[in-house]
């Protein structure tokens, strides 16, 4: 029996030793090619986030989120939220926020409050963002049901009171306008015209679902009293819609359609006017994550698949192919709010797998806009934060208790990258068309990347993703080859994102996953949640203007390689 086990052991020992052997032999090339830079630089679609719980914003662990962000890149990050004209006390609850800003007195005479929309907003503008306007909820006041769902089921099973009717159309359509209409005049008043003219108001969020109990038209008298509102306020306002879900979905895809049709051919419903004003365009798109014999699998090919149909239904208008898309969220799947405690498929959240996903989401949407010819301007990641939760507890996140997740990591690597896009071409057998086919899930990884130059340094983002999340692969060799250097030397500073770098998940979990860190604990947190060097600076020679590197890169893991002229 001891011989037998022995055996059994040696022979899994020596088939991990020839696994190794076979990917050393056969690394992953990946070439780089300075005299192919583009005059297109890489849009930083990735600058957008949102969440459900507004009023999350102006707690101390939102402001402190909202201050990295901004720190991420010298454009500006924009930020969605849903619930900023829902009735409420203001007090956040699992998907569900408020701010009671339309009331009405015994005599049905309106009564606006700026006062906590003023704080989610400052909470913005002070830090150097900008909100991205989602006009919604309905407020209780105004809906045609008020008493329709007086208590919610969060997604961790408590019963929320919930001012009601917020998911309904409005009974008077016009007092609706006049509530938008005073909302951009106190807007501007409080932040000045330049500013709110850098914002994008859009109407509504997935009227296609639940979130809206009216019909399609009467979305769109909605979107009608609502832009003509805005536009009497401040002509120059940018406004859009209408945030649907996945397009793939026949549902979803028809609803667009009409949106599109009657902003095309359609007369508003305010006037009667042909030419209803349309700036930009959102749809919304989530992919799938199961776990499948223990195993988590995400399915990266049903969020780019349903991004794909959505430019392909925008494509096939004329006037609109040009206007800017905004996927108002895209994602990995549809609950943010759902924890991993509750909902296992989600444990990707804490790890590295959802900053390697990230980093393959992002490039190959760029490709899918850049194949259909449509005008990408932004994907909203929805995540953000949730005040006063267990740590690391599974939602879809940015940080947790002031402490940054991996996947806030990967935001910070495309915030580095400066200048034009350079070719990158890698054996990998995956691009954005077979991944929206089949996603990544045969025997080899997707180990491929994306490169920027600015005309000084080189930037090169690299991945190692696959849809199945396992450790316990080998890691895969990277050769990295570089040409069209005007230089005898570089700096080499290589970034990395790993289970062992720039991942405080590992750490707390190597603390015995503490819920309350002691100070100590907590700046040691802190520290493992910032982008790290995978090891210090080194010098390399460039021969021939050429230059070559080799790195092991472990799945899931993502390296950004800044190369900077020494002399």
């Amino acid at each position: 029996m001891k011989k037998t086990l022995f055996c059994l052991l040696l022979a899994c020992t020596l088939s991990r030793f020839t696994l190794r052997a076979q990917n050393q032999a056969n690394p992953v090339a990946i070439e780089v090619n300075l005299n192919q830079t583009t005059h297109q630089p890489l849009t930083p679609i990735w600058r957008f986030f949102g969440y459900d719980e507004a009023d999350y914003t102006f707690m101390k662990d939102g402001k402190k989120l909202l201050t990295e962000l901004a720190g991420l890149t010298p454009l500006p990050v924009y930020l969605r939220t849903h619930n900023l004209l829902t009735t409420g006390n203001g007090v956040p609850a699992l998907k569900w926020s408020s701010t009671n800003a339309y009331t009405e007195d015994s005599n049905g005479n309106p009564i606006y409050s700026w006062k906590i929309l003023d704080s989610i907003f400052d909470a913005y503008i002070s830090r150097k963002t900008k909100p991205l306007v989602e006009v919604g909820f309905m407020p209780e006041a105004l809906s045609v049901k008020p008493e329709s769902d007086r208590y919610q089921t969060t997604p961790d099973g408590k019963k929320v009171y919930h001012y009601t009717g917020w998911n309904y159309p409005p009974k008077d359509y016009q007092k609706f306008a006049a509530l938008v209409y005073q909302w951009v005049l106190h807007s501007v008043a409080r932040y000045g015209k330049k500013e709110v003219e850098s914002w994008y108001w859009e109407i509504w969020n997935e009227p296609d679902i639940s979130y809206w109990k009216g019909t399609p038209e009467e979305y769109c008298k909605l979107y009608d009293y609502s832009v003509d509102a805005i536009k009497r306020a401040l002509p120059t306002a940018k406004v859009g819609g209408p945030e649907t879900t996945s397009p793939k979905s026949p549902k979803a895809g028809a609803f667009l359609k009409t949106f599109l049709d009657h902003v095309t051919a359609g007369t508003s419903a305010v006037n009667g006017k042909n030419g209803i004003p349309i700036d930009f365009l959102t749809f919304h798109s989530k992919g799938e994550t199961k776990v499948i014999d223990k195993a988590v699998w995400m399915n990266i090919g049903t969020q780019l698949s349903n991004i794909d149909r959505g430019f392909e239904i925008i494509a096939g208008y004329p006037s609109l192919k040009h206007l800017p898309i905004i996927i108002g969220e895209s994602d990995p799947e549809s609950c943010g709010a759902c924890s991993a405690d509750v909902f296992p498929q989600n444990s990707y959240r804490n790890s590295a797998l959802y900053a390697s996903y990230t980093a393959v989401s992002v490039a190959r949407e760029c490709d899918l806009a850049a194949y259909r010819g449509v005008n990408l301007l932004g994907a909203v990641t929805w995540a953000f934060e949730f005040e006063n939760q267990p740590w690391f507890r599974g939602f879809r996140e940015l940080s947790t208790n002031g402490v940054d997740k991996p996947v806030f990591n990967v935001f910070r690597m495309f915030g580095m990258m400066r200048g034009n896009k350079v070719a990158l071409t890698s054996n990998s057998p995956y691009n954005y068309k077979n991944i929206c086919d089949s996603s990544v899930r045969g025997k080899q990884p997707d180990v491929n990347g994306l490169a920027t130059f600015d005309g000084k340094s080189v930037y090169i983002m690299i991945w190692n993703y696959h849809d199945k999340d396992d450790n316990t692969v080998a890691d895969a060799p990277v050769s990295l080859g570089l040409s069209g250097l005007n230089t005898k030397s570089v700096t080499i500073s290589h970034y990395r994102i790993d289970q062992n770098h720039s991942n405080a998940y590992t750490v707390w979990k190597q603390m015995n996953s503490p819920q309350q860190p002691n100070e100590q604990q907590y700046l040691e947190l802190q520290n493992a949640g910032q982008l790290q060097l995978l090891s210090p600076p080194a010098t390399a020679s460039v021969t021939r203007k050429q230059l070559k590197l080799s790195f092991n890169l472990p799945r899931q893991g993502v390296s950004l390689l800044v190369i900077t002229p020494k002399n």
